[in-house]
């Protein structure tokens, strides 16, 4: 282990004491040093050509989606608006039949139940005077035949006492 730390350590010394003089070796020749400045101009004259193309492209298409979402938005706030009317009036139409054939039914139904109380009142009324009439013959009647009955039977009665006290006092005065 310690032996391949110091071969690591002998490669990394010589890299560092060989590379400046490489990088002096390159810079020194002129034709390289023109064609590297060349290629960065051209290199930073792509580049800021490049993000032109890609501002200009941005900004076009962000007014782009800015104007159809837009309109796009104005449209659909005019179509709910709309809907939103038309629901309404139907609901408001709907409510107003609907109230009104409540109302209707309800009156038609109050007046049936009235005339339908009246003439039940009416038939109880004319039944009970029936009843009453009927009841207060069968009674004079009834009455009329117990009178008569009792007369009979106090009629009957009475002879069969006066024989019987009668005949009491004919036993009664022969035995003495």
């Amino acid at each position: 282990m310690k032996m391949q730390w110091r071969v690591s350590v002998w490669i990394l010394g010589a890299a560092l004491t060989c590379g400046p003089a490489f990088v002096m070796a390159q810079s020194n020749s002129s034709s390289t040093e023109n064609t590297a400045t060349k290629d960065t101009k051209k290199a930073g004259d792509a580049t800021k050509s490049g993000a032109e193309k890609v501002y200009d492209a941005t900004k076009s298409g962000t007014t782009k989606a800015y104007d159809a979402t837009k309109s796009t938005t104005v449209d659909a706030a005019h179509a709910t608006a709309k809907g939103t009317t038309k629901a309404y009036d139907a609901t408001k139409s709907g409510t107003a039949k609907g109230y009104d054939a409540t109302k209707s039914t309800t009156v038609d139904a109050a007046h049936a139940t009235a005339k339908g109380t009246s003439k039940a009142y009416d038939a109880t009324k004319s039944g009970t005077t029936k009843g009453y009439d009927a009841t207060k013959s069968t009674t004079v009647d009834a009455a009329h035949a117990t009178a008569k009955g009792t007369t009979k039977a106090y009629d009957k009665t009475k002879d069969v006492t006066t024989g019987a006290a009668n005949g009491a006092k004919d036993g009664a005065k022969k035995t003495e």
